[in-house]
């Protein structure tokens, strides 16, 4: 009995999956198809690029997302993966919107964020993005780590399997030049080159085609361009020459197709940590409240504070949001918030903020603002507007694209009369030979080189795009507490015995004074008695007994630490000290002819004993978002330095910002590098090496500019055939390689 005959696959229409009977894979597409075609959303599949992820059940975590609730709506952001073009946002919005209980829903393309606003009495945040992964997209709370790209992955691993083969069969069939091989088997290979270049071509290429695609509708010539002509023409002519008996240039598709989609994938990786940047300025925060009511005082979220509310902040405890000092003197460290190294004496009347810490007495606040009001709501909102700022182009891209599409047009109208088998191989030689790879290879392997440069010297910085803008640097803006000083406070002057009796007093505390006092007495081996009764009140000292004599160890003026017994006083001087190697960073930033600025929340006596002693112009007492206000003002390209939660927004607004690696986490996320080692100096290296990339650069690019302007005009001329081309095609990029080489021997 014969067997029925094999049925054709077909593609689902919602994710392009083949299967042998349509139109969908599976229960889910299908129910995913009927909640678009519900929402009279089904214009969406004429609008999409590629076909959709299939849906996916939602994994834990929604529970912990934070969900901020006024006025009886709630409002919360989530990512959402898998977002490749405007009708996927377009689609996502209306679904969104069209969900029961959603108020307003808006989606970002740029840093692929959801912002959802529903009545949490008709629906819930699990809910909503259910609604956009039932149809194939992957949301996710912003705390959770973001999956790779497996369209992308994939089209990738497809690209390099079919490369490994491609090459094997082509250096078969070279070899077969030189000693022979039959019609037949020379036939056989060419077809197997063409059976494993096609999926390439056709698919691993896809987003270079999607690419030229979307540049085209917006008026814009792109490098995607002339690479999707390129990979175009050169298959075609693969496919002409192997049904004509020819050797094509099949392996040298799949080559361009492989190191650009590596190069792709590694630049969406690029991105991650920066978008996550608010979510961890937001778990600085204090948590919880204590509210004074009537009955008393209850422990509350701090999110269910309003203003005009009366809180409690007791000894130790944290500001939980901005207010003024309605009862109550003491001390407050502002230094997670605005840099100051030391507390700021605080009365009635004063006004505070989110995330001070009271380091005297209790303090009672009353709530002028909260959460986006609040000074580090709206660091955090300047934060999100820096992350949607465009990524820059290489100015020489369009340019060149443009170049080459006039000389292959040309090219063609010229040599057309001689025949389209011609005009179409002269066209494949000058798209080969001028292939825009060393204009595209230039930027990411000379930075490559630069940043494993700048790694052994200290300095890691995020992308190329940071470590060429880093070249571009014509002045310099540093904080003070935790980057021109060490950010601890240091012994000046003591003498050994007031050493000695303080030490003994301050063996068991945790306070930066007394870790300071140990270490100057450690460092001067001076041995450490043993303290009794030793009793330490926040905010106030430490007292007790040493060598059987009571002794008392208390703030004095001007950053002095007095050592008090009934009749002897001794004073103990510490201070914040400009780290080690700062002067010397000085005098290299200024023979880099780069003005420094100091930037500091500090009080203008603090910070003029530092900037003044380094003969540097300072910026005294100001808060976060005056500092990158500052560097918005600024007519010079500006590099700025920080460590702190503060510094955030300035690292972000910054042309280039670099954050100390022992910072707070949220600075490193936001920065464009980290100093991985103590001290100033590899921020110099950096810029060195930095300028040192950049000059590589522009020598690769000028060299292939030169090598191409011979190489295309050869072409053009007939003098050189596609497989001269593909033979010369890599002396451009040899020569961004060499210089990338040299830049890691010299630097």
């Amino acid at each position: 009995m014969r067997a029925p005959p094999a049925k054709k696959p077909v593609a689902c229409r919602h994710c392009g999956t083949l299967v042998e009977r349509g139109p969908y894979c599976c229960a889910g597409c299908e129910g995913a198809a009927l909640i678009l075609e519900g929402a009279g959303l089904d214009a969406w599949y004429d609008r999409r690029t590629g076909p959709a992820s299939r849906p996916q059940l939602l994994d834990s975590g929604w529970e912990e997302v934070p969900v901020a609730v006024a006025n009886g709506r709630a409002s919360a952001r989530l990512a959402i993966d898998g977002l490749r073009c405007a009708s996927c946002v377009w689609v996502c919005e209306r679904l969104l919107q069209g969900e029961p209980g959603v108020v307003d829903a808006h989606v970002s393309y740029a840093t692929g964020r959801a912002t959802v606003g529903w009545d949490p009495d008709k629906t819930n945040l699990r809910r909503i993005a259910g609604r956009v992964a039932a149809v194939g997209y992957q949301p996710r709370p912003l705390h959770v780590a973001e999956t790779p790209d497996r369209d992308l992955l994939m089209r990738l691993g497809v690209a390099v399997f079919c490369l490994l083969n491609l090459m094997t069969l082509t250096a078969t069939l070279y070899v077969g030049w030189f000693q022979g091989m039959s019609t037949a088997w020379a036939d056989l290979f060419r077809g197997a080159t063409l059976l494993l270049a096609t999926p390439v071509a056709l698919w691993s290429a896809q987003p270079f085609y999607f690419g030229a695609v979307r540049s085209l509708s917006v008026g814009r010539l792109h490098m995607d361009l002339p690479i999707s002509l390129a990979v175009g023409l050169l298959y075609g002519h693969g496919v002409w020459a192997t049904l004509n008996h020819f050797d094509g240039y099949l392996d040298s598709v799949a080559m361009l197709v492989t190191l650009l989609l590596v190069g792709r994938l590694l630049e969406a990786r690029g991105r991650r940590a920066v978008q996550d940047a608010v979510t961890s300025m937001a778990s600085e925060l204090p948590t919880r409240a204590r509210r004074v009511v009537d009955r008393g005082v209850e422990d509350i979220p701090a999110s269910q504070l309003v203003e005009g509310d009366l809180v409690e902040v007791a000894s130790g405890g944290e500001i939980p949001a901005d207010g003024v000092v309605v009862s109550g003197t003491s001390e407050v460290g502002m230094s997670l918030v605005t840099g100051e190294s030391e507390p700021r004496d605080v009365t009635v009347g004063d006004p505070v903020v989110a995330g001070g810490s009271v380091e005297g007495p209790a303090l009672r606040v009353r709530v002028t603002a909260v959460g986006a009001r609040s000074l580090l709501g709206r660091m955090a909102s300047a934060l999100e507007v820096s992350l949607d700022r465009d990524e820059r182009t290489d100015p020489l891209a369009p340019w060149f694209t443009g170049g080459t599409l006039l000389a292959a047009a040309l090219t063609a109208f010229l040599w057309f009369p001689a025949g389209p088998a011609v005009a179409l191989e002269r066209v494949v030689a000058v798209l080969v030979v001028a292939c825009p790879c060393a204009l595209s290879l230039a930027h990411p392997l000379t930075g490559a080189a630069g940043l494993a440069v700048a790694a052994r010297k200290g300095l890691l910085l995020r992308s190329v795009d940071a470590l060429f803008r880093l070249a571009e640097i014509e002045a310099i803006a540093l904080d003070k507490t935790g980057t021109l000083t060490s950010g601890t406070p240091r012994v000046i002057t003591a003498d050994d015995e007031a050493l000695r009796l303080a030490a003994g007093l301050e063996r068991s505390s945790d306070h930066p004074v007394a870790r300071a006092i140990i270490a100057e007495a450690v460092r001067r081996e001076i041995p450490l008695p043993s303290g009794e009764d030793v009793v330490e009140v926040s905010g106030v000292g430490i007292h007790g007994m040493v060598d059987g004599e009571y002794w008392s160890i208390r703030a004095g003026p001007a950053g002095t630490v007095l050592v008090e017994s009934a009749s002897v006083v001794h004073t103990i001087r510490l201070r914040d000290t400009p780290r080690d190697d700062v002067v010397d960073v000085v005098e290299e930033l200024n023979a880099l002819d780069l003005p420094i600025t100091v930037l500091t929340g500090d009080r203008a006596p603090i910070a003029a004993r530092v900037a003044g002693h380094l003969d540097l112009p300072f910026h005294a007492e100001l808060d976060p978002l005056q500092k990158a206000a500052w560097l918005r003002s600024t007519d010079r390209r500006t590099l700025f330095v920080g460590d702190g939660l503060n510094d955030t927004p300035a690292l972000a607004f910054a042309h280039v910002g670099l954050a100390m690696g022992m910072g707070a986490s949220t600075s490193v996320l936001a920065a464009d590098g980290v100093v991985a080692r103590d001290g100033l100096m590899p921020v110099v290296a950096g810029l060195r090496v930095a300028r040192a990339a950049q000059a590589a650069k522009r020598r690769s690019l000028g060299r292939s500019i030169a090598y191409n302007l011979v190489a295309v005009g050869a072409a053009m001329a007939g003098l050189v055939n596609p497989l001269v081309a593909a033979v010369l095609m890599p002396i451009s990029s040899l020569l961004v390689v060499y210089e990338a080489t040299r830049l890691r021997r010299t630097s």
